[in-house]
């Protein structure tokens, strides 16, 4: 009796698609993984110059709060751009303030929209 050794063709071109396969769904998790990290890099950095617009409100303490008003903030080598739109509430005293950030001056799409409630200075709610 004579043994075969080796693989035939079928088994090796069998091989190579599951590898390829494989292969080929593995590039494309890294690609999504890539993609996300990199949004979630803006995301944080936006949301960041939000909180930093917000929290020199406070510090700020005028009443009441600019409307409208626009500005940039240099971060994690890119400039992002800034715009708080103040909306009046139920309360005489308080107003509701969205800070909406953008990697362009003409806010074609925002990254982040973080928005928050200020009570007038020196009021107790």
């Amino acid at each position: 009796m004579k043994y075969q050794h080796g693989l035939t063709l079928i088994e090796v071109m069998v091989a190579l698609l599951i590898f390829g396969l494989t292969g080929t769904a593995i590039l494309k998790a890294v690609g999504d993984n890539l993609s996300s990290v990199s949004e979630l890099r803006s995301i944080t950095y936006a949301t960041q110059v939000a909180n930093n617009q917000l929290t020199r409100i406070a510090l700020q303490q005028t009443w009441p709060i600019k409307n409208n008003v626009k500005g940039e903030m240099e971060m994690g080598t890119r400039t992002w751009y800034w715009q708080q739109k103040v909306e009046k509430t139920q309360a005489a005293d308080m107003v509701q303030v969205r800070i909406l950030v953008s990697e362009d001056a003409t806010f074609s799409s925002t990254v982040t929209d973080v928005t928050t409630f200020f009570g007038k200075p020196g009021k107790a709610l």
